[in-house]
């Protein structure tokens, strides 16, 4: 089988499920594992692809995520008669529906000795995905609610609502997104919205934006929040979905966790 994979977290995943050298392109943003994808063609980043290459390359499948890559684009891979696959998950149990799904369409049609291997692996990762979210969310039950806010982009300001991967990750260990009513998916706030929101943890992502200790301080600065209570955390784990969201969901729970040990020794103090 040919794979085209225009979503670093997907390409990450056919990797897992063991199809690698079955990837003929992927996007230069896909980065994991990184000692095996620099052996991969780069077909234009994930909203600018390279569609007629793509189309010269004959994939049986190119994997998209509905956020990352361009309804055009898959129109006219769709169009040129590339059979196309595109997910969005939202939370951990669609997440482990679209590793079902991948892993099947990936065995799909392959001769004896390779039929089921990658629905085998994925099986795997989606129960493991399932066990879990389930002993996060059973072992948060009771647990003080942390009031959190996440910051994905800076200039402008952007944080995320309910209805995102890293809100459902966050939420599972009995975090509460402070913005997750607006309407917007990833919506610009200002740093009054931030202030107003009175948040017991700002979580600063590593991706896509990279924030770092400069930025840190300069929030501490302008908001009067507390360096302690800002926390730069890994954008890759709580916004990956794929093989990735295993480890993401403890992360997600370390983090929360850590939140509220904070408060409870500011309560205590």
């Amino acid at each position: 089988m040919r794979i085209v994979s225009l979503c670093p977290s997907l390409t990450e995943l056919v990797f897992d499920l063991g199809r690698g050298e079955d990837l003929v392109g992927i996007t230069t943003f896909c980065v994991h594992p990184a000692d095996r994808v620099g052996a991969v063609e780069k077909v234009g980043g994930t909203k600018t692809p390279d569609v007629e290459r793509i189309v010269e390359l004959a994939p049986d499948i190119v994997l998209l995520n509905e956020e990352e890559n361009r309804i055009e684009d898959a129109e006219a891979l769709a169009d040129a008669g590339v059979r196309c696959l595109a997910s969005l998950p939202k939370d951990p149990a669609t997440t482990a529906a679209m590793v079902r799904e991948i892993a099947a369409a990936l065995d799909g049609g392959e001769p004896g000795e390779r039929t089921a291997r990658a629905t085998d692996i994925g099986e795997r990762i989606a129960r493991d995905i399932e066990e879990r979210a389930a002993r996060v969310a059973r072992d948060a039950a009771g647990a003080r609610r942390v009031r959190w806010a996440y910051l994905i982009w800076r200039k402008p300001w952007m944080s995320v609502n309910r209805d995102t991967f890293a809100d459902a990750l966050l939420r599972l260990p009995g975090g509460e997104n402070v913005f997750a009513d607006l309407t917007a998916r990833y919506p610009e706030i200002t740093l009054e919205d931030l202030r107003a929101a009175r948040p017991d943890v700002v979580f600063l992502c590593s991706e896509p934006y990279r924030f770092d200790e400069r930025h840190a301080l300069e929030l501490a600065s302008s908001t009067g929040i507390e360096r302690s209570r800002l926390r730069i955390v890994d954008g890759e784990y709580l916004s990956w979905h794929g093989s990735r969201t295993p480890d993401g969901i403890d992360y997600a729970e370390r983090v929360v966790r850590a939140a509220r040990a904070l408060e409870s020794r500011s309560a205590s103090g």
